[in-house]
């Protein structure tokens, strides 16, 4: 798979995508990710992305131009399968749209940054706009971290055990169960006899009715869903 990512803030994405898991994506191969920094294709020698909004009003919004001359080339060297925009007022992001993007072969992302995007390049441009919650950042480039982190770790291969990833909370419209490690006792705070019983039946049954259980109290929109 290989993921795009405009921005006119790329060193913000350099981090979070150099390392733990999205790093062994790159270095296995699963996984290629570009960072382009939009002010290549700004519309004069001083980098200007971004203009004053027309009818007035507080804060920049980024240009037409550069931000189409950068999709059409990008795209130029094969089409992308969809072209998503992060920003507060898209599609909330939930597993099951992780789940089908990281079945694509080829996305590019453009992070918003100070007042937005003009709207005419989400009109003809943007196939998919997608929100990581109901608040408003700096800009899009954590979000867009986000989003290539939680299609990254889906790619076969990523994950040392790929069973994993099926257990995740959300997988199945449930969060997920408890979990624990050694050692059995702690001051006294005990691991559940059931989880040292070897009888994987019985452990699977107690894991599902601890998630319906945990999704009832924490997330009962979920069940709703």
């Amino acid at each position: 798979m290989q993921i795009d990512i405009i921005s006119v803030l790329p060193e913000l994405l350099e981090s979070p995508l150099q390392h733990s898991m999205m790093k062994r994506a790159q270095e296995k191969g699963l996984l290629t990710i570009r960072i382009h920094h939009l002010r290549k294709w700004a519309v004069n020698e001083y980098g200007q992305v971004d203009d004053y909004q027309y009818g007035g009003g507080a804060g920049m919004v980024m240009m037409c131009e550069p931000l189409a001359k950068a999709i059409e080339e990008l795209s130029a060297e094969a089409p992308f399968e969809e072209i998503i925009y992060l920003t507060p007022d898209g599609e909330r992001l939930q597993q099951k749209t992780v789940n089908s993007l990281s079945l694509k072969k080829r996305l590019l992302l453009i992070c918003g940054h100070y007042k937005g995007i003009d709207d005419r390049i989400r009109q003809h441009f943007v196939t998919k706009e997608i929100s990581v919650g109901d608040y408003v950042l700096s800009g899009g480039e954590m979000p867009a971290a986000i989003l290539t982190d939680a299609i990254g770790r889906l790619l076969p291969g990523v994950l040392n055990d790929e069973t994993s990833a099926l257990t995740d909370s959300f997988q199945d419209n449930l969060l997920a169960p408890p979990v624990y490690t050694r050692p059995v006792d702690f001051r006294g705070w005990k691991v559940p006899d059931i989880l040292m019983s070897g009888d994987h039946k019985k452990i699977d049954e107690w894991r599902h009715e601890q998630s319906i259980e945990r999704t009832q109290t924490r997330r009962p929109d979920l069940m709703d869903e």
